[in-house]
């Protein structure tokens, strides 16, 4: 038989106490959690979103950029004078080119060519002296 200890019985336990685990954000969040809080009578806590559900965005921003645009910057940028495009035209067609072959020879593309014809293009005076070069006309004034 197991021999007991003499004297007052004593305990080494220490006490445990459980809690409940806390509850998650996304858990909060559910509709079931709150309708059942709401049945308890806890307090629950509601915010509205500033423009929630909403699908617009702030048109100052737009408004402000268009017109820093307008104070900063000349409302229309210049184009190719109407003398600049007929001497082009001219000096390439009597030079037997069609506008691929003096883009090939300028190095740049058809289109370019073709906006410098119609006016359409903002002059660049690297371009308009590589076309001074191969149609040997003048095209820039200084």
């Amino acid at each position: 038989m197991p021999m007991r200890p003499t004297g007052g019985l004593k305990q080494d336990w220490d006490p445990i106490v459980l809690h409940k685990p806390k509850m998650k954000a996304q858990d909060l969040k559910d509709p079931k959690v709150v309708n059942q809080a709401l049945r308890t009578g806890a307090q629950v806590q509601t915010v509205k979103k500033f423009d929630g559900g909403l699908n617009k965005k702030a048109a100052t921003a737009a408004v402000n950029v268009r017109k820093l645009d307008e104070a900063a910057e000349p409302a229309a940028l210049e184009k190719v004078p109407v003398d600049v495009r007929q001497a082009i035209q001219k000096a390439r067609i009597e030079k037997k080119m069609s506008q691929a072959d003096l883009a090939k020879k300028i190095n740049e593309r058809t289109q370019v060519v073709a906006e410098y014809e119609n006016g359409k293009a903002v002059p660049n005076q690297l371009v308009l002296g590589k076309m001074e070069k191969v149609l040997g006309v003048k095209l820039r004034v200084n």
